[in-house]
């Protein structure tokens, strides 16, 4: 059956990134620009992710929850879980989640690496490690950082994606592939390389 978008009474909040940012405080919707996923690559991600009626896909780092929202608002049918580390985000995910009336959306407080990927069948990956680099703008301090962090996640993601059966889909956005097994075949690519849709065989 082909992928459609979902529209609601909250598809107002949905017409652009800045009519959904203004759903979070200002001090969230500040880092916007940098840190969460826009509207029109969590459209084409949920397209290529969506594979059917309850398949799970996980967003890893789902900082204040703009993905899942947004994924969970165009595929009802589907079901999204983002994971992160800072609380106070996944509070700020799920007052948004409450206003807007999305039931197939959950956020998780945790570090990716103590999940069950056996949980989920796809996934999305907007770098959330690049915090780890030294220069890179920070959401904030509340988490350790260092390039030792940004290579031992990208070792562990690499390792529980190359975990997954043939057919898990994943799409990465500002990846720098380090995290993709070899198994992983990019099936498109859009944005000047920088949306990345990848199946594994």
């Amino acid at each position: 059956m082909p992928f459609r978008f979902h529209r609601t009474d909250t598809g107002d909040c949905f017409s652009s990134d800045e009519a959904f940012n203004q759903l979070y405080p200002v001090s969230i919707a500040t880092l916007a620009q940098r840190h969460w996923t826009p509207l029109a690559v969590a459209r084409q991600a949920v397209q290529f992710l969506a594979t059917g009626s309850k398949v799970s896909i996980l967003d890893i780092g789902s900082g204040a929850g703009k993905f899942c929202l947004a994924g969970a608002h165009f595929a009802p049918d589907t079901l999204f879980y983002g994971v992160e580390q800072r609380k106070r985000l996944i509070h700020h995910a799920e007052n948004v989640k409450t206003a807007l009336g999305i039931s197939n959306a959950s956020f998780i407080h945790a570090n990716f690496t103590q999940l069950d990927f056996s949980n989920y069948d796809h996934f999305y990956f907007y770098n959330s490690f690049y915090e780890n680099l030294a220069g890179m703008e920070k959401i904030d301090d509340s988490i350790d950082h260092s390039n030792e962090l940004f290579d031992y996640y990208n070792s562990c993601l690499k390792n529980l994606l190359d975990q997954k059966p043939p057919g898990t889909r994943l799409v990465t956005f500002h990846s720098t592939e380090d995290e993709i097994p070899q198994g992983y075949q990019l099936a498109y690519s859009r944005m000047d390389n920088l949306l990345r849709f990848w199946i594994k065989l």
